[in-house]
């Protein structure tokens, strides 16, 4: 996370119920990939948020029985409800399964607000438990690029986060995940994910005050709804991206430029922004001659967010930098139905829903060499 391997978990869930897994099971016809099933099962789980926030972050772990090695080449979260902000599914591979049991004392998981899906795991370690899949309003089916799989280790489990949206609701929610997966032997190039984020500062719209339209009192809240290590990830991504920590520049953008790995492949992007987000800007080696923009998201949706592949993959060579911008209209507080009862604020990065981000989803695969395991 703190290098070009940046690996940021957008959001959390706060579930009490347990989760089951189905085994690994063939489909109907000799073509079709074993599908393995995680679902919540029992009592669905009612969100309730901290005190003065809005949303509810909770992990839970669960154990999908992999007995074999496997690649996953596609899958589908079902939220089952308006409450699910979004979902991310974590990699515990087998050597982190004895962590991830001692955090889930009774089996009902724990709170996840932050960066990291174990608790007590910094964000130098947080590479140990990458992304399986995810899933964000808008986006159905999950299906990886051909020739592309994500690594599923037998003996791994999962960490299932979901964020819970209070501003929409507070029902019962039962979710349910279904990974497709093929055996380790088929021919595919493994795709690896880089999370390149930008620190929103946006200020209240001209003529709009409130206590909180000064960036350090919204951090204060911040840090009050999510923990100090909130306002100290806000302070990362400000110092990495040459800002003052302090006093950075404030506006309807922001943009960063991230070092990516050389001798890659990039297949897919992604986008995520929050309520405010209009749209974004994702380019290779940005301000130099041979700057190539890989994709200009100028209708951002939140209600319908999906991931892009490039009809040809563009390869990235040694020193190769990517530039994040986005764009912003911070009037929208005034405007949505979930914002505007809300007391007006400078929006910072943060995990809520009435909080914002930027952040670019970038999945490669290697230039070079074959296609295995």
């Amino acid at each position: 996370m703190l290098t070009r391997g940046v690996r940021l978990a957008l959001a959390g869930l706060l579930a009490t119920t347990v989760l089951a897994a189905g085994a690994v099971t063939s489909v109907a016809g000799a073509s079709a990939p074993p599908i393995t099933t995680i679902s919540m099962q029992g009592s669905p789980y009612t969100p309730v948020a901290p005190t003065g926030a809005t949303d509810d972050y909770h992990c839970t772990l669960v154990n999908p029985h992999v007995t074999r090695n496997s690649f996953i080449v596609s899958s589908q979260f079902f939220p089952n409800s308006v409450e699910v902000h979004h979902a991310i599914l974590f990699l515990v591979p087998p050597d982190e399964v004895n962590a991830a049991n001692a955090a889930n004392l009774g089996g009902k998981g724990w709170t996840c607000f932050g960066e990291t899906a174990l608790p007590g795991t910094g964000l130098a370690q947080i590479a140990q438990t990458p992304w399986l899949t995810a899933w964000a309003p808008g986006h159905g089916e999950d299906v990886l690029p051909t020739g592309t799989g994500v690594k599923f280790p037998a003996g791994s489990m999962v960490i299932m986060q979901i964020h819970y949206n209070l501003l929409r609701g507070d029902k019962p929610v039962k979710a349910k995940l279904t990974l497709h997966t093929v055996p380790s032997s088929t021919p595919l190039k493994p795709l690896g994910l880089e999370l390149l984020p930008a620190p929103p500062d946006i200020p209240c719209p001209a003529g709009v005050t409130g206590p909180l339209c000064n960036r350090t009192a919204s951090l204060v809240d911040l840090g009050q709804r999510f923990g100090a290590d909130s306002i100290g990830f806000d302070g990362f991504l400000e110092n990495f991206c040459g800002r003052s920590t302090t006093d950075p520049p404030a506006g309807n953008t922001t943009s960063c430029t991230w070092p990516v790995r050389g001798g890659q492949n990039i297949v897919r992007l992604g986008v995520h922004m929050h309520l405010l987000g209009r749209g974004m800007k994702i380019v290779l080696n940005p301000g130099t001659p041979g700057a190539k923009t890989l994709l200009d998201v100028t209708n951002y949706n939140f209600d319908f967010q999906r991931s892009y592949t490039l009809k040809t993959p563009v390869h990235t060579s040694p020193g190769d930098q990517i530039g994040v911008t986005c764009t912003y209209d911070p009037t929208l507080r005034q405007e949505l139905p979930q914002l505007r009862k809300l007391p007006p604020r400078f929006v910072t990065w943060g995990d809520g829903s009435s909080d914002e981000m930027c952040l670019a989803l970038v999945q490669t695969v290697s230039a070079t060499g074959k296609a295995v395991y």
